[in-house]
């Protein structure tokens, strides 16, 4: 497997007080975009800082380090990588995907994702219409978020399901529903949060509620309750949650932006870790398990995109979310809408 290669540069007297991107482009064969791409993603430091603004005004003297990570294939590779199909035609094909599957290949993710498992089970028959990487691909799930995703295998279906995707269900049956497990109990039964969603300005791995983000709509309603381990003050509940636009992270933007973030979200609930101790000792042990964000996409429906038919499909909470629910204080399946 190739490594990646990394270039060292000494900043002339000459350059001093030039932009990070110019400086470097005029050292290294790669272009302004590349660069650019390279520092907001890390991969460049000078001296011991790690520096993410391709703006940075360079001073004499000083190293800078970049990284450049090896090409990546042209074309992703199948891959033998087990898949849970919940239904499967000539169009189309209904997964549940686990949690911690990658849904493309990404810088860091260049093989093991669910791309990888389509190309392996559809073989030529995958739509080509998103690309290389995302062939088949309309919609996303976050890597460590589980539950069901469809997938276009021929270029008609990619177009309808795209068109349907793009309509958020506003002329058609299109609905996705999640379970998300949230610290707190909101103060009423059900609501709307509609809020503009845009990439952080700080972390770009991070997305935040802003002003001039991009539209973006999420529904929920309380289903479930939980008592914290004096067994009367609520510390946690089971939301239900519809999309009406497709932001990314955005119901975990949006519910922590009304201070009820997921259980177990690593980027949008790091000031919640404490609040463990309060759960009984039982959902302590499964959300300390648990190791990612408590959502699971349990419901899509959606219009066959050839056949025209109404379908719907349900996905049963995986263990490690129904462990933590028992631990909560509740057995079953919960009453989801």
């Amino acid at each position: 497997m190739p490594h990646p290669t990394r270039a060292t540069i000494n900043v002339a007297r000459s350059e001093a007080g030039e932009r990070l991107d110019r400086v470097l482009a005029l050292h290294t064969a790669l272009s302004r975009t590349r660069l650019k791409s390279l520092i907001l993603d890390g991969a460049v430091t000078v001296g011991p800082r790690t520096i993410r603004d391709p703006g940075y005004r360079v001073n004499a003297g000083e190293i800078i380090a970049v990284t450049v990570p090896p090409p990546e294939p042209a074309k992703p590779a199948g891959e033998r990588i087990p898949l849970k199909i919940v239904y499967e035609d000539d169009a189309i094909i209904v997964i549940d995907k686990p949690a911690g599957l990658v849904v493309h290949p990404a810088p860091g993710h260049a093989g093991g994702t669910l791309v990888n498992a389509l190309i392996a089970h559809c073989g030529e028959s995958l739509s080509g219409i998103g690309g290389v990487k995302r062939p088949g691909i309309v919609h996303r799930l976050d890597k460590d978020t589980s539950g069901l995703m469809i997938i276009a295998k021929t270029d008609a279906a990619h177009r309808a399901l795209s068109a349907q995707f793009a309509d958020h269900g506003r002329a058609g049956p299109l609905r996705r529903g999640y379970l998300a497990f949230v610290w707190g109990v909101p103060d009423r039964p059900r609501g709307t949060i509609d809020a503009p969603i845009g990439r952080h300005p700080r972390n770009r791995d991070r997305m935040t509620v802003r002003r001039d983000g991009r539209p973006a709509v999420t529904h929920w309603q309380v289903l479930e309750r939980y008592a914290g381990k004096d067994g009367t003050t609520p510390v946690a509940s089971l939301l239900a949650c519809r999309l009406e636009t497709g932001r990314t992270h955005q119901i975990r933007v949006h519910l922590a932006h009304v201070g009820h973030p997921l259980l177990g979200d690593p980027a949008y609930a790091a000031g919640y870790r404490t609040k463990a101790a309060q759960l009984p000792f039982a959902a302590q042990e499964a959300l300390a398990a648990l190791g990612r964000q408590a959502l699971h996409a349990y419901l899509l429906v959606v219009q066959h995109p050839i056949r025209g038919q109404t379908l719907e499909f349900r996905s049963e909470l995986p263990g490690e979310l129904q462990r933590l629910r028992q631990g909560l204080g509740r057995s079953g399946s919960p009453e989801a809408p």
